[in-house]
């Protein structure tokens, strides 16, 4: 079954929409998806988290059926720190003033600010195949630009890349996801579904692409002040990435987060491409069941 148990609904936050699974019962539990995806890339382990903990799969800012903001010159709307208040005004309004945070890809960038911005309801952070933004531009070199060439070119100006994305989503999806080879099977079909459905919404890759614009200008403003200011991540922070990908090639993650936390950081690697939740769930259930306070 595909997210059996769950409720799937959308509220207003803060004016605005925010779509939502939730399931179980037990302390919350916030996860956050990544690009191009929507929250039912969960749908392999939220179901077994949901038997100890309260589970809500939100569609980030931007992406899924949440709410797309209107974009500005500065790209403000879609910089993390909008993106967290979406997220952290929907568990407060959920009755969850404190939870855990699961995270993958650009939903683990935005749960980065989310930790920084809202220390006091973050308990615990696991981030999946990422470093911190502000280390991968400030180390970039002609791998980085080869292997992530969609963080440049995501990030032209307004409409290049959205003008040749919406030509074929499905093949631009196709493509995008394949950084480790797969074919059309390798997502379950309703998530897939899902997926591509968000994709063809007016103003989802007009999002996406605001989103990468958002990375490489004022969400560097607000890294670097943070790093100014000494903020780091205080929570305790678990860092899986996955084995086959590129950020254990490229980095040594545990010590490159070690740079930007405070708190306790461990972490491994799962035997998985980019996609940890839905090629390898037994593992990541496995470290989140030693790293999640039940």
């Amino acid at each position: 079954m595909f997210f059996e148990g769950f409720t799937l609904e959308t509220r207003q936050i803060g004016g605005n929409a925010v779509r939502f699974r939730k399931g179980g019962s037990g302390p919350p539990l916030l996860l956050l998806h990544g690009n191009p995806q929507t929250h039912a890339m969960w749908h392999r382990v939220a179901p077994e988290l949901a038997r100890r903990f309260t589970v809500v799969a939100a569609d980030i800012r931007g992406y899924g059926f949440s709410g797309k903001p209107p974009a500005t010159a500065d790209h403000a709307p879609y910089s993390k720190r909008e993106m967290a208040k979406d997220v952290v005004g929907l568990m407060h309004e959920l009755g969850f003033p404190r939870f855990q945070v699961v995270s993958h890809d650009r939903g683990a960038r935005l749960a980065h600010r989310l930790a920084l911005d809202h220390a006091a309801s973050v308990e615990r952070l696991c981030t999946m195949d990422i470093v911190p933004t502000l280390h991968h531009f400030e180390h970039v070199d002609m791998a980085f630009g080869l292997g992530y060439y969609h963080w440049f070119w995501l990030a032209q100006p307004h409409p290049g890349p959205e003008t040749i994305i919406e030509q074929d989503t499905e093949v631009w999806f196709d493509i995008h996801t394949s950084r480790e080879p797969k074919d059309k099977s390798f997502f379950h079909p309703e998530a897939r579904a899902d997926y591509l459905a968000a994709l063809k919404l007016p103003g989802t890759v007009r999002a996406i692409c605001e989103d990468y614009r958002a990375a490489t200008s004022i969400d560097l403003e607000h890294d670097r002040a943070s790093r100014a200011a000494g903020e780091k991540v205080t929570c305790p922070l678990l860092v899986l990435w996955g084995a086959k990908g590129k950020i254990g090639q490229w980095y040594e993650p545990l010590e490159v987060w070690g740079q930007y936390a405070s708190g306790p950081v461990s972490g491994h690697s799962v035997n998985s491409g980019h996609y940890l939740a839905e090629e390898a769930p037994q593992e990541v259930l496995a470290a989140l069941d030693v790293f999640l306070r039940a």
